[in-house]
Order: structure tokens, then sequence, then C-alpha cells
């Protein structure tokens, strides 16, 4: 039983980054919660660490901290996966 929850739970993902649909329509963009995460990611030195390797080349310039953090998270996450 649990296997077949394991199952559905993945089934009704999304191609952009495996992101459950149902789970994107119940948050709102500009959530609290979203908001003070993205701020305490920022704040991290892993962050800052990230912030200062991938700006040598000026790529992440001009892009907004909710980018960043978007990116930052997607990076970390591809690593981790592989």
């Amino acid at each position: 039983m649990a296997d077949s929850q394991f199952r559905s739970s993945f089934e009704n993902t999304s191609p952009l980054g495996g992101v459950n649909k149902d789970l994107l329509s119940q948050l709102p963009v500009d959530s609290e919660i979203w908001h003070s995460l993205k701020q305490a990611i920022a704040a991290s030195s892993g962050f800052e660490r990230w912030q200062l390797e991938r700006n040598t080349d000026g790529r992440l310039s001009g892009l907004n901290l909710d980018n960043l953090v978007r990116y930052y998270l997607r990076e970390t996450l591809e690593t981790l996966a592989y």
C-alpha cells in the first residue's frame, strides 16, 4: 500500500523539475513561507559561497533574489541527485 502511495505521488508531476502540479496550485507565488525560506537561504554561507563562485563571469548580475535562490536550489539538488 505504501508503495502505491509513493508511485501515485509522482504520477502527477510537471515536466519542469518534477514539481507536483497540485502542490503548485495550492501555494501562492509570493507566500510568506517562500519569502522566509528564501531569506534564510540567502543568508546561509553555502548560498553566499555559491553566489561568489558563479558570479565571477557576471552571469548572475541583474537577477533578483527569487531567481538566485531558485538557481541555487536547482543546482544543489541536481548535485545531490547525481
